[in-house]
């Protein structure tokens, strides 16, 4: 019988891995995902908008740039700040609050629009994670999500990062969120309308040793792999990612545009 998965342990070890390098720097190359969902969930002035596992705000400047009132959490203190730094620079009404994605502070019901992008898909409970979604909206609310694919760029990332440092057994890969059958069977039709469509999103950088360098030092998950393995592994997964996002590359040898699909997902709560 296997070991039952300390998802406790798991979530911590997720909690530093993300606090490490500096998440805002690959973040804001991603806000375009954030303005796509917000119009993709048709948000309204005034109407109450929570993103959730908010990183560093993409989905949350996006709404109240719409005139939303917003409340923006995570469980990471450090990446919220990075997000109050951009809401203050633009001088939105933000308020930011930190909060774990699995036990959401707020009432049923207490939301217009629940958002995430590329955030909650990293939950270790996931199911739970699926159930507070859905308990903090209200009906006739959305859902709204952006969630890397298996099979685009950066789920495969993230299978390269596993053969390189395997994950806990019994560890759920944060791409399930990505495929619209896992999401029907966390979201059951009789209480959810599910919308989804193929989207993605272009990795812009000099080349395959630029991209490796930034996220080395700035994707906390990259980072913390990087750390965690001795030089000649370190070396091994290097290889493995450059031969990786070169047969991606659409743009030649002289620079570096990598396509990664991800599900733009609007859930309406029935």
């Amino acid at each position: 019988m296997s070991t039952p998965i300390d998802l406790t342990a798991l979530k911590e070890r997720q909690k530093v891995a993300w606090a490490s390098g500096d998440y805002a720097l690959i973040g804001t190359t991603l806000q375009i995902v954030g303005e796509n969902l917000a119009e993709a969930c048709d948000l309204r002035c005034d109407e109450e908008v929570l993103d959730v596992a908010a990183g560093n705000g993409n989905a949350t400047l996006a709404a109240a740039r719409r005139g939303c009132r917003v409340m923006s959490t995570d469980y990471v203190a450090a990446l919220l700040e990075r997000g109050q730094d951009r809401a203050r620079a633009e001088h939105l009404d933000v308020t930011f609050q930190v909060a774990d994605a699995e036990a959401l502070p707020f009432a049923d019901g207490s939301f217009d629009a629940v958002l995430s992008t590329f955030g909650v898909m990293f939950a270790p409970d996931q199911a739970t994670a699926a159930r507070e979604l859905a308990r903090v909206c209200r009906r006739g609310g959305r859902i709204g999500m952006a969630n890397w694919t298996p099979d685009g760029f950066v789920g495969q990332m993230f299978k390269t990062l596993g053969r390189h440092l395997p994950p806990p057994p019994g560890a759920q890969p944060p791409s399930n969120w990505g495929a619209e059958p896992w999401l029907h069977s966390h979201f059951d039709e009789r209480h959810f309308l599910i919308q989804v469509a193929q989207r993605h999103f272009n990795f812009r950088y000099r080349s395959a040793a630029h991209f490796i360098d930034i996220f080395r030092h700035w994707y906390g998950p990259v980072h913390k792999a990087f750390a965690a393995l001795p030089p000649e592994s370190g070396q091994a997964l290097e290889n493995d990612l450059t031969e990786l996002i070169e047969r991606f590359n659409r743009a030649g040898p002289d620079s570096l545009v990598v396509p990664s699909d991800y599900l733009e997902v609007v859930i309406t709560k029935r």
